[in-house]
């Protein structure tokens, strides 16, 4: 509906449970002009997930200092710049997430802000991220196409996850990118026919052009294919991993930005191309279940 807040809603998972010792700070004021949330937590009364993560945000320099996420603002309010190390001694220990204004963006965002793992993102205003994720997020705004600007978006960056298509396309330089995470809908795009097809087109040569690229680029990557992506609950289903599903059925957006960061710590040793959907596979190990994907993919697909 035109003017309503957008809703992201989060499922339970061991990797997303928080601290119960922030169940009674109040949830933040400011973010909850721009997003409406639905949450779900495995205890009725115990506050829920999106509610623990905005009160990280708006917790405070002492409660910022526990949580490590850094503390640097200028008068006007957004972030100094830090001092740049010389590249070759610089610590690469970000994420960058390459489109911080996409719903499954943001949700990976939040979720890395509970892994306590150092956050970019590239996002349109600078100013409304600022006051969306405060300080656990280092946005950026600039114009991708310019190389001085992704050069500096990419320091310290270990790995990048591109939550959609058209990012690659520009990238010159993959130096010290140690991992690549790819959320591919071309299988689907692949599958369309008739009109679809058509609508679908500039996108479908988009994201070729990403898993081309990102083939070519050296750098270990994960390709993750999905099926039609869609605006249902996480958690509440099981997965399907078999070769050509993606064309025919459909994956949540939480479970999609869910598998994004699990995919972070299995780094393939060259690459790793997989389709996925909600099925009937419930996944208890992650770290297994690519392991397994790794075996029976060839990173060739």
């Amino acid at each position: 509906m035109a003017g309503s807040a957008p809703t992201i809603s989060f499922f339970n998972s061991s990797s997303l449970y928080c601290n119960r010792a922030f169940e009674n700070f109040k949830p933040s004021r400011t973010f909850d002009k721009r997003f409406s949330f639905t949450c779900f937590s495995s205890k009725k009364k115990q506050l829920g997930f999106m509610d623990q993560i905005l009160d990280y945000i708006e917790g405070g320099p002492k409660l910022r200092k526990w949580y490590g996420a850094p503390d640097i603002l200028s008068k006007d309010g957004i972030e100094t710049a830090e001092n740049e190390a010389p590249e070759e001694d610089e610590v690469k220990d970000a994420v960058l997430v390459t489109d911080g204004d996409n719903e499954i963006g943001q949700m990976i965002i939040l979720s890395l802000i509970v892994k306590r793992i150092r956050v970019k993102a590239l996002v349109k205003d600078k100013r409304v991220a600022m006051e969306a994720f405060g300080t656990y997020v280092e946005s950026m705004a600039g114009d991708t196409k310019d190389k001085a600007f992704l050069k500096k978006a990419l320091r310290g960056v270990r790995a990048v996850i591109c939550p959609n298509e058209g990012f690659l396309y520009n990238l010159e330089s993959w130096k010290g990118i140690q991992h690549v995470i790819l959320l591919s809908q071309l299988s689907v795009y692949r599958g369309s026919t008739g009109i679809q097809a058509v609508i679908n087109s500039n996108a479908r040569k988009l994201a070729e052009q990403d898993e081309n690229l990102v083939k070519a680029s050296g750098v270990p990557y994960s390709i993750i294919r999905t099926g039609v992506l869609k605006d249902t609950p996480g958690g509440q289903q099981g997965f399907c991993f078999e070769e050509g599903s993606a064309a025919k059925g459909s994956l949540s957006k939480e479970d999609a930005s869910f598998i994004c960061v699990e995919a972070l710590d299995n780094i393939p040793v060259k690459g790793l191309v997989f389709e996925v959907i909600n099925g009937g596979e419930k996944v208890s190990d992650w770290k297994k279940c690519f392991a397994t994907l790794m075996d029976m993919s060839s990173g060739e697909a």
